[in-house]
């Protein structure tokens, strides 16, 4: 499996080789390095682990910075990749070159907060009527019994905290690769916030 840990830029719009003015999100990728790997002799299954933005030693524990070798500068993310399709060593530096030729990506991040919500903009409920005099116009209706067993069961759609939560998106069509800015534009939604660390992979559906 192909991917790596990358940032949400933003979004703007770019023409495509067609000629059409495409909406797009990008994506930026800054130096993932190799901290280290795993084999199947010795752990059981192949894997890469790399590391994104620096770190201060002084500013790390020593249980967390051991894992790092000497070479290299404790990182505050780190991410493992089973299964890694690119030959590659300790201390060696990804960026998006590792995407050349990939026509489809998956983006998993955290989704935007969004606080304390109602049925209506959490579950997409319809609600009551508008009219005057309803009494009922974005309140959830009945959740439970009034006899057996008097209680409201588990799972039951009701208003409470949305958003914040581990999304992918698939298949995301990728636009335009700027090796030499290290961006990838895809068209679609990526899940979170601008300068959100997201983990970008060759999608898996196509």
């Amino acid at each position: 499996m192909l991917g790596l840990l990358a940032k949400k830029v933003g979004m703007t719009q770019v023409f495509d080789d067609n000629g059409n003015l495409v909406p797009v999100s990008v994506i930026r990728i800054d130096p993932n390095v190799v901290i280290a790997q795993k084999t199947p002799e010795k752990d059981g299954y192949s894997a890469v682990i790399v590391g994104v933005d620096e770190l201060k030693r002084s500013r790390t524990t020593k249980p967390y910075a051991g894992q790092f070798p000497e070479n290299i500068t404790p990182k505050k993310r780190i991410k493992e990749f089973r299964d890694f399709e690119k030959e590659c060593a300790i201390g060696d530096s990804l960026g998006a070159e590792l995407f050349e030729g990939v026509r489809y990506v998956d983006v998993t991040g955290v989704s935007k907060g969004k606080g304390f919500q109602g049925v209506m903009k959490r579950w997409g409920f319809k609600g009551g009527r508008r009219t005057h005099g309803s009494k009922f116009h974005r309140e959830p209706g009945s959740t439970g019994q009034s006899t057996y067993p008097g209680r409201t069961f588990k799972n039951v759609k009701l208003p409470g905290h949305m958003g914040r939560e581990k999304t992918t998106v698939l298949s995301l069509r990728v636009v335009k690769l700027d090796v030499e800015k290290q961006l990838i534009m895809v068209r679609g939604a990526v899940p979170g916030i601008n300068e959100g660390i997201v983990m970008v992979r060759a999608a898996v559906k196509k």
